[in-house]
């Protein structure tokens, strides 16, 4: 038996990395997962079916309210009930690097579009479900960025990214407030580095000479922290922080 048998986890950004791995680490705990991502999302579904697990594909623009209601309707409909949200989905593999005052605003702009207003509208739709079970865990996901002085091979570039992750800490505190009078918990966690191939592995090497732990990060790393925060062990943590980084900032 998983300790999530029976729970809904809507997962945002699955079709890949970090989310994938949350997607996976859910279902191997019982827990029915609604895969939400714009993008083709048949890899982690395949993933999960292979393991004898359950899962729902989603596709999601979580710009759009339409969209993310139309989300947490589809797993109220499949399954009667959303425990869990967390909210993955981010504008990154994609942003252009640039300085911020050569950056245009449809850029600044779709950076906050996904990794702010998206986090907002996800939470907005399953709220609903949450607040008549009086019961619910919201998982924003912000980054390293916002909280350390940090430089690509190419210099300092993507401003409106680490503007945007560092609204979501504030985005979480502000939730946590409205949503704890129905027993809703809302937490930030906050990954380090984790290489996707975007950049080549200089940057790799400049993270792992700053931890104490001296190796890469992966994104299982993180999936321990989601779980434990989605989890009952968790139900007196709210509004809170958690870095899972290795020990490359302090906090």
């Amino acid at each position: 038996m998983g300790s999530f048998d029976g729970k809904v986890v809507v997962v945002t950004g699955t079709a890949m990395g970090i989310g994938q791995a949350y997607a996976l680490g859910f279902a191997r705990e019982g827990a029915h997962v609604v895969a939400a991502d714009i993008a083709d999302n048949s890899e982690t579904v395949g993933l999960i079916e292979a393991e004898g697990g359950s899962v729902l594909p989603v596709h999601v623009d979580v710009t759009d309210l339409e969209s993310t209601a139309a989300m947490a309707k589809a797993a109220g409909d499949a399954f009667g009930r959303i425990d869990v949200l967390v909210n993955n989905a981010a504008y990154y593999r994609t942003q252009q690097l640039l300085p911020f005052d050569e950056m245009s605003v449809e850029e600044w702009d779709k950076a906050f579009d996904v990794n702010t207003k998206g986090s907002w509208l996800c939470a907005r739709a399953v709220f609903p479900f949450m607040k008549q079970r009086n019961s619910g865990k919201v998982i924003n996901i912000s980054s390293m960025t916002a909280f350390k002085k940090y430089v690509l091979p190419e210099g300092q570039g993507f401003l409106h990214y680490v503007a945007s992750k560092a609204a979501v800490v504030g985005l979480t505190r502000g939730l946590a407030i409205e949503m704890g009078p129905y027993n809703i918990c809302v937490n930030t966690v906050v990954p380090e580095y984790i290489p996707t191939g975007i950049w080549d592995d200089d940057v790799d090497r400049y993270v792992i000479e700053e931890r104490i732990f001296k190796r890469t990060q992966t994104p299982e790393d993180m999936v321990g922290v989601v779980l434990f925060l989605a989890g009952s062990g968790s139900d007196m943590v709210t509004g809170q922080t958690i870095m899972v980084n290795g020990g490359t900032h302090l906090h």
